[in-house]
């Protein structure tokens, strides 16, 4: 199905929602706000703001819980994704973002992709992986599948669902016992590096081979061509992140980077690949809890002392809830009213049927948006949106972190508006006379009080097209690459050290068993767009709907034939779908997508297990099981 574009806003009377007038929807909008911050507190209230949408109106947006509510509960889709990616980075080296340029990715020796299908997931990323290859470099790809990405490279480790830590202690252990090791970076640039060698001592080729399910071989022969590489690049995406350890997983990849001196120079790096244009730029504008823009400490009383004064505020010295918090506030009934900026939760989060349940029990829920979703249909409020692609003026951040001028082609169609203005209109409300004429009076606002972006002008964005951050000057640019500080002979420039994290592997949450004896990963395909709502519009040939993706020899033991219907159940649920055959999934391992939640709701049996550090889901782990349809049942492929 087609979503049709919101261009008038709805507010819902009894049990339906009604078209209505801007001013009574801005009304209703802020007035249910006023009285659960009057009634609750301000931390009663929830921003969930927009990986999609401009720098300027996630600053905006972050700025509107903070200055006019009085909380830090605002968070976005980074957390359904890469959250795990910004507390790794963000633990060992301050900063949250990936240290290299796409042109360092061209000019390396060495890539390695671990759990990331970017041939699919990162079309434009994946063509610089391709400029590599065809120029000598060296690609391995580390993943459960064998993906249209492992067609490409020079060797394919297929890991066990959820041995990503005890793969890369066995590379780790291999490095150290190789005598591999850069010496002369660790001991200068690094600490803890004794209790992670004692951590990763156990963990033999040989040993981690049982576990992971690579072979001792190649486990010795990634370990010795990382290390050995000149240039080398260490990327990765959600097979990482999106596990109840994401963050572990991917300490455990940045023990690699410090072992060898892979970090911090020209060529060599460590880059989370982002999925969204601008979930980069969300957390950099500060649209998370625990961070203002330009990724600066909310419990730094200089930091928010300097914000104050500009906005006029008091911003609360704590970390707000992030959105996994904000949705178990929600069961305890501490959450009660949530404004959702260009955000679909309901189809999004894991264990989707407990996440629906939450947000029909809000008591306020405003949402936001260019269509009418599944979260916008259970809104007290729909506000219809400009499409931040093609309908607004900003800049976008994407994954090398580049800041990048988006420009306005189109107006928005009917009677929708632009976020910044929808939100402006309401904080009016509220009592906060804003007012931004142009998205550039945002942005100056931005580089007055972020000294990361304070160099970058939206003419000089214009004119270099698009800047990295940092950029502190507006008479200088920084190195392509992040934390050159750590190999600086001067005590004093290099700073604190990075160190070493010794995590411990850890197994899927949702057990195999009997009952539920495979193994459901999740991800992405080429044709297709997250939960589909913006990519289901647009016929492709190379769609064919929601499919369970199962080896030849599982297919076969369950007695199910390619393109027949069968019953997918977890723990949490049962969903139906046409069985797809692939012969690059290993016996016990199945795949399934999440774009097509209206036809199919893959996220009704994903489980919510969280990691702890960063909230993000175990989307990549859950147990199923498979049922043949009773004879008589619908049974022809949908996806033919």
């Amino acid at each position: 199905m087609g979503y049709t574009r919101l261009t008038e806003p709805l507010v819902r009377d009894g049990g339906d929602l009604r078209p209505a007038s801007w001013e009574e929807a801005l009304d209703r909008a802020a007035g249910g706000i006023a009285r659960t911050v009057e009634e609750r507190g301000p931390d009663a209230f929830g921003v969930f703001s927009c990986a999609r949408a401009t720098n300027e109106m996630n600053y905006v947006a972050q700025k509107f819980a903070r200055a006019v509510i009085g909380t830090n509960n605002v968070d976005s889709c980074n957390r359904t994704c890469h959250a795990p990616s910004v507390a790794g980075l963000a633990q060992v080296f301050g900063s949250g973002g990936g240290t290299s340029s796409y042109q360092e990715i061209e000019d390396a020796d060495l890539i390695v992709l671990w759990g990331s299908n970017a041939r699919e997931a990162h079309p434009i990323f994946f063509h610089h992986v391709l400029k590599a290859v065809n120029r000598g470099a060296k690609l391995y790809v580390v993943d459960p599948r064998r993906t249209s990405t492992a067609e490409w490279a020079h060797r394919w480790l297929q890991l066990n669902v959820g041995t990503d830590i005890a793969l890369a202690h066995a590379i780790g252990r291999e490095i150290i016992a190789s005598g591999l090791v850069n010496r002369s970076f660790v001991d200068r640039a690094t600490g803890g590096f004794d209790a992670y060698a004692a951590e990763v001592r156990q963990w033999t080729p040989e040993v981690a081979a049982l576990e992971t399910g690579v072979p001792a071989e190649l486990i010795e022969e990634l370990a010795h061509a990382y290390a050995r590489a000149d240039r080398a690049q260490l990327c990765w995406t959600l097979g990482i992140t999106e596990h109840h350890n994401g963050t572990d997983n991917v300490l455990s990849l940045i023990n690699l980077s410090l072992l060898t001196g892979h970090v911090g120079r020209y060529g060599s790096g460590l880059n989370p690949l982002r999925g969204q244009n601008n979930v980069q730029g969300g957390g950099d504008m500060g649209a998370i809890p625990n961070r203002l823009p330009g990724f600066q400490d909310i419990l730094s009383p200089e930091v928010r002392e300097r914000f104050d004064a500009a906005w006029g505020s008091s911003i609360p010295p704590r970390y707000g809830w992030h959105l996994t918090q904000m949705f178990e506030a929600m069961d305890r009934g501490d959450l009660t009213a949530v404004y959702a900026i260009g955000e679909n939760p309901v189809q999004s989060e894991a264990d989707s049927g407990r996440t629906l349940k939450r947000m029909r029990n809000l008591e306020h829920l405003v949402v936001q948006d260019i269509f009418l979703t599944k979260t916008a249909q259970q809104a007290h409020v729909v506000l219809p949106a400009s499409a931040a692609w093609c309908e607004t003026d900003g800049t976008f951040t994407n994954s090398e972190r580049r800041v990048q001028r988006v420009r306005k082609a189109l107006d928005p169609p009917g009677g929708a508006r632009n976020d910044i203005d929808i939100i402006c209109e309401i904080a009016r409300r509220l009592g906060h006379d804003w007012h931004y004429d142009t998205a550039e009076q945002v942005w100056e606002e931005v580089r007055a009080l972020s000294p990361m972006h304070h160099g970058m002008s939206y003419e000089r964005l214009a004119e270099l097209g698009g800047i990295q951050w940092p950029c502190f000057s507006e008479d200088s640019l920084e190195p392509t690459y992040l934390h050159s500080r750590l190999w600086a002979d001067d005590p004093l420039v290099r700073g604190e050290p990075a160190v070493f994290a010794p995590v411990r592997h850890s197994p899927p949450v949702d057990e195999l068993s009997e009952e539920y004896p495979l193994r459901l990963t999740t991800g992405r395909r080429l044709d297709s767009y997250n939960t589909g709502v913006q990519s289901q519009g647009f016929n492709s040939p190379m769609r064919r709907g929601e499919t369970l993706d199962l080896c030849p020899a599982d297919a076969e033991a369950l007695g199910v034939a390619e393109g027949e219907r069968v019953q997918i159940s977890s723990r949490r649920g049962s969903i139906v779908a046409p069985v797809r055959l692939d012969t690059g999934l290993r016996p016990g391992l199945a795949f399934m997508t999440f774009h097509f939640p209206d036809e199919v709701d893959v996220n009704l049996i994903t489980i919510e297990a969280t990691d702890p550090v960063a909230g993000t889901a175990e989307y990549k782990a859950s147990a199923i099981r498979v049922d043949k349809l009773p004879a008589g049942a619908h049974q022809e492929a949908l996806w033919i």
